[in-house]
């Protein structure tokens, strides 16, 4: 049984909603930082801006592909097969474009797709099965977690995060 479209469409909003944050958040954190990283093994701000597009990109491909398996390939063969090359010499300005730009590709795979193959289970990278529906959310939760990221590193240069200002405007802290 297909889903309801209107689930569908609160999935792309719920999945908007955590790019327009991420978007926010990468915009926020000044071009001379994007190399900053807080420790010698974490991603830096631009690692994890290219990751979240890649994520994106790649869990919501597999799960609109009719013939999606998230254990048919590794998961980095996956991230090839859906992203788009992002060169390695983008300005954050470019990369910044790029969430935006990813975003409205993962909207139109997810339509696309539609309700009837969206309500279809899928196999998950540890053997398990979801419908394919909740891999748009899966992919906004990733993108979230990673989103949180970006914060604490502004908050760690001295910022204030982009959703602490939203929230709080001028008495932001």
């Amino acid at each position: 049984m297909a889903l309801d479209a209107s689930l569908v469409e609160e999935a792309i909003e719920f999945l908007g909603f955590n790019r327009e944050g991420t978007i926010g958040e990468a915009a926020n954190i000044p071009d001379e930082h994007w190399d900053y990283r807080p420790h010698p093994k974490a991603r830096s701000v631009e690692d994890l801006v290219r990751h979240m597009i890649e994520g994106t990109a790649m869990l919501i491909g597999e799960a609109c592909d009719p013939d999606g398996d998230f254990q048919r390939r590794p998961p980095q063969e996956h991230v090839r097969a859906h992203t788009p090359e992002l060169r390695s010499d983008l300005s954050p300005d470019e990369l910044r474009q790029a969430l935006a730009d990813s975003h409205d590709a993962a909207v139109a795979k997810i339509r696309g797709a539609g309700p009837e193959l969206m309500s279809q289970p899928i196999r998950r990278f540890d053997g398990g099965t979801w419908s394919r529906i909740l891999y748009v959310f899966h992919a906004g939760s990733h993108e979230d977690y990673h989103r949180g990221q970006l914060a604490m590193y502004a908050r760690t240069i001295g910022l204030i995060p982009a959703l602490t200002q939203r929230i709080w405007g001028d008495d932001a802290e």
